[in-house]
């Protein structure tokens, strides 16, 4: 008889901050937000390495209503047809997030 031991998780993750490209929307969750500190935003898109930044900015923008931003603009200028949620990278020197499509 083989036992395997168990072992518990430990230490509790910090949870990453995700954002959710839906077809007319970009949804920010609560890490995301948090990260970012602010309700005005900025979406840039990368076609080289398919990146999205959606970058914190004082003035100008966008605004976050509640938890999304309406994208479908920014969708058509760009030709992004992905959907669904994508853990985002956060880079504190710009306030921005980063997220790779698939």
């Amino acid at each position: 008889m083989a036992f395997e031991i168990y072992k518990p998780r430990g230490e509790k993750q910090e949870k990453a901050p995700i954002v959710s490209l839906s077809k007319t929307s970009v949804v920010l969750n609560n890490i995301a937000r948090e990260k970012l500190a602010t309700d005005r935003i900025e979406l840039a898109y990368d076609r080289e390495t398919n990146n999205i930044r959606v970058r914190a900015v004082d003035e100008g923008g966008m605004e976050i209503r509640k938890t999304k931003v309406f994208g479908k603009g920014f969708y058509n200028q760009f030709g992004i047809t992905q959907k669904g949620k994508y853990e985002a990278k956060f880079n504190p020197d710009e306030k921005a997030l980063y997220i790779q499509l698939r």
